[in-house]
């Protein structure tokens, strides 16, 4: 049987924080590696724009690793089950 959406999703929702992890780890060194070829190719507009590209990942790199060393609130374990809607 299908369970009806309840409505409060975006407000129970989890987020997938590891794979957010790896996606940025991947993003520093495209970015970082798109900012030295562009730079060394002579091409500073471009070698602008993966670094400030670059930057952007570097943060978000840092919030997601942030959210997870705050623990289960952010980031639950297999064994936490899913967040119960709220009564009504």
């Amino acid at each position: 049987m299908i369970e009806m959406r309840t409505g409060s999703e975006p407000a129970t929702a989890r987020s997938a924080l590891r794979a957010r992890f790896w996606l940025s780890v991947w993003g520093v060194v495209w970015t970082v590696f798109g900012t030295a070829a562009f730079a060394l190719t002579g091409r500073p507009g471009w070698a602008a724009a993966c670094a400030a590209l670059w930057l952007v990942v570097t943060i978000d790199l840092a919030v997601v690793v942030r959210h997870i060393r705050q623990g289960p609130h952010w980031q639950p374990g297999r064994n936490i089950p899913p967040y119960r809607p709220p009564d009504r």
